[in-house]
């Protein structure tokens, strides 16, 4: 008897443990080629769940051996043909984990050939949600996608669209939210809409269960499908409300119109309520160094570095944990405590060599108060380079103007080491400084300034007034992804915020001396006068044609302890593509008193040289004239002239 009952209970616990461990997941796919060959193609799915801590552990340990976290069923195939489907395990590589939230999360992929112009749904089936929730305490889970292997109407194999987020995310009760879900697509043009997923397979593209019993699982929740946004305010404190969305993806207009989407992809997550106590209210935020929804493109079997910046904003308040959900192979350090208020922790990844396309990377901060941060996310896409801004130098081709320009100079442009666009978020600032106070005189957010154009390789940016003063010094920064490139989510720039990448400064007309005169900007530098030009480049005039005044204007700048630009360790950290070194040179110096003296030195030149051609001329021209005079008044010619007249008098009258 009491053997029967210990059985017993131990079935029971497992069946209780096995039966509340999912925090949500998402399945996504892709071609291998995009371009369609013969009547099948291989396609990548990718699976990614997160699951309960104290049911399947993980640490760092588990990452760096790529250790599995167990699943439960199958993912499985129904609703069409499933020709090429075998069922793919939930066990997946532990990519993440948390200790404050007692969440593990983990990936896995696998490839398949699918006959082309079928459609059909693979979907995870188990159950059952936890105990805690809004809505469907203790009932089963569905995660479902539609795959369509149909040929789209410009020739190539669609790509499904992602959704990216963290596991568990945050927010204090009673208090309106608005929460955006960061969705991109592969198929830069596709049009992406967001809904909420359904159980009546009649009404749902997936035609089967999607959601299981989280459907509406936000009472009370709106979503704006276009963008993906939910509007909600949560009620009670310690219970979870889970999310279940689909990601849909149309080729355009008149495919949304007709709701005929090409794919629809799950997404599902949980928020979690709780009540806003204590002297801390206000939670970490995430600062830096990429901004929220950044696109970072990676090259194949590189060593990637970012690094997360949190800042805390109450008394004892620190970063206690970070949950994300990440690539797999990505390592996280320690969280490192660089000041009172600013956190950070460094993210390391050896991309494989079998990675492309869009890998993404959410994370947020938790702090000992268990406050949450909003939640960050970037994408990293594999395979495909970030455009990096070359470097100016003196000689054109990279950047114009540099060095010594005129005050109504009203033109800037550089050139980058790929073809790029308007970046697709706001918030990518170009900025002008003044480098005696480090004030912005100029500031242009390249996501929409008309006054930023983008033509292939060169960015031009146009002032309409000119802010520069005779004599003075200037700078040039740039934010994260002033230009983006053409593929996916578009790749963006890395920020420069170096004040001697991009340096210039205007000419003064009223400094006017020997060579013993100089224009110090604020900081020393050396100046000193040498003979100008020579028969090949002159790389001592700068791209506006002024002899350059200096080489080294800006050294150590009042509020920068950096003086030496990157270098281009990484792709997603790209800097400059030329080494940050500054070599000090001596270079020709020419004032207002140089250019009155070579103007003069020029007029008598060529006041000599067309004298010279005029001689000639003149003399035939002269000799021309006075002959002809000599004609017309010489006494022997007049009285000739006068008889011959009185001779012809005579003859007319006899």
């Amino acid at each position: 008897m009491y053997i029967v009952y210990f059985l017993s209970s131990w079935i029971l616990q497992l069946c209780f443990i096995h039966s509340t461990h999912f925090r949500g997941g998402t399945i996504t796919w892709r071609p291998l080629n995009a371009t369609p060959v013969g009547g099948s193609a291989s396609f990548l799915v990718r699976e990614r769940y997160s699951w309960n801590r104290n049911t399947y552990y993980c640490d760092d340990t588990t990452i760096a051996n790529k250790g599995l976290i167990s699943g439960g069923n199958d993912v499985a195939c129904t609703a069409g043909p499933c020709t090429g489907w075998s069922n793919m395990l939930t066990s997946t590589y532990c990519t993440d984990f948390s200790d404050r939230l007692t969440v593990s999360s983990g990936e896995r992929t696998q490839v398949y050939t699918f006959p082309l112009n079928i459609s059909f749904t693979i979907y995870f089936y188990d159950g059952n949600w936890f105990n805690g929730l809004e809505v469907g305490n203790s009932t089963t889970w569905y995660v479902s996608n539609r795959v369509i292997t149909n040929v789209r109407p410009d020739g190539y194999l669609n790509t499904s669209p992602i959704g990216v987020t963290i596991p568990i995310i945050y927010k204090p009760i009673n208090i309106p939210q608005v929460h955006v879900v960061q969705m991109a697509d592969f198929d830069g043009t596709d049009i992406l809409r967001c809904r909420w997923s359904t159980r009546i397979s009649a009404n749902n593209t997936c035609h089967y269960n999607e959601c299981g019993g989280i459907c509406s699982g936000v009472p009370g929740a709106v979503l704006l499908e276009n963008n993906c946004t939910i509007v909600f305010t949560l009620t009670h404190a310690k219970l979870y409300a889970g999310v279940a969305l689909q990601i849909e993806d149309f080729f355009n207009k008149a495919a949304l119109t007709a709701n005929t989407p090409m794919s629809s992809v799950p997404l599902q997550f949980l928020f979690y309520g709780y009540s806003v106590t204590g002297n801390c209210t206000k939670p970490p935020q995430i600062i830096g160094n990429r901004p929220n929804r950044a696109c970072i493109g990676t090259s194949n079997s590189t060593f990637v570095t970012e690094t997360i910046v949190v800042e805390t904003y109450c008394p004892g308040q620190y970063v206690a944990d970070f949950v994300s959900s990440s690539p797999i192979g990505m390592r996280k350090s320690a969280i490192i405590n660089a000041s009172s208020t600013i956190f950070q922790m460094i993210l390391t990844w050896n991309v494989s060599n079998t990675l492309h396309g869009p890998e993404p990377l959410c994370a947020a901060a938790v702090d000992n108060f268990q406050l949450q941060s909003n939640q960050w996310c970037v994408t990293f896409v594999v395979g495909y380079d970030s455009p990096d801004v070359i470097r100016p130098t003196l000689v054109q081709g990279s950047a114009s103007p540099v060095g010594t320009v005129f005050q109504n100079q009203s033109v800037f442009s550089f050139q980058t080491t790929k073809f790029v666009g308007r970046p697709s978020r706001n918030g990518t600032n170009i900025y002008f400084k003044d480098a005696a106070n480090n004030v912005t005189v100029a500031q242009f957010d390249c996501g929409w300034a008309p006054e930023v154009t983008f033509t292939g390789y060169t960015t031009v940016i146009r002032f309409t007034t000119t802010p520069w003063q005779a004599g003075h010094f200037y700078y040039i920064t740039m934010d994260g992804g002033v230009v983006s490139g053409t593929e996916f989510c578009g790749p963006e720039s890395a920020p420069i915020r170096d004040p001697t990448y991009w340096v210039f400064n205007i000419w003064d007309p009223a400094v006017s001396s020997t060579t013993t005169t100089t224009t110090t900007p604020f900081t020393t530098a050396t100046v000193t006068t040498k003979p100008t030009s020579t028969t090949s480049i002159n790389t001592l005039l700068t791209t506006s044609g002024i002899v350059v005044t200096t080489t080294t204007p800006i050294t150590t700048p009042p509020t920068t302890s950096t003086t030496t630009p990157p270098t281009t360790a990484a792709p997603t950290t790209a800097g400059p593509t030329t080494p940050g070194v500054t070599t000090e040179s001596t270079v020709a110096v020419m004032y207002p008193k140089d250019f009155k003296d070579a103007c003069k030195s020029s007029v008598a030149t060529m006041t000599a040289v067309i004298l010279a051609a005029l001689a000639p001329i003149h003399t035939i021209v002269m000799y021309a004239t006075l002959t002809k005079l000599e004609k017309m008044f010489s006494p022997s010619r007049v009285n000739a002239g006068t008889r011959h007249k009185l001779r012809t008098k005579r003859i007319m009258r006899s």
